[in-house]
């Protein structure tokens, strides 16, 4: 799947740091949700 600038980010489930699991949906009606993802952060490498 690829995306365009200005295309919704489709609905994803990741594993929580703290419980259970997060999905961008849960954030649906929030004012602003910032996507950041960072190669390699936390993987000791």
């Amino acid at each position: 799947m690829s995306l365009d600038i200005g295309d919704s980010a489709p609905d994803f489930k990741l594993a929580s740091v703290s419980d259970g699991d997060i999905t961008l949906s849960q954030f649906k009606g929030e004012k602003h949700v910032i996507l950041s993802f960072h190669v390699l952060d936390f993987t000791g490498g």
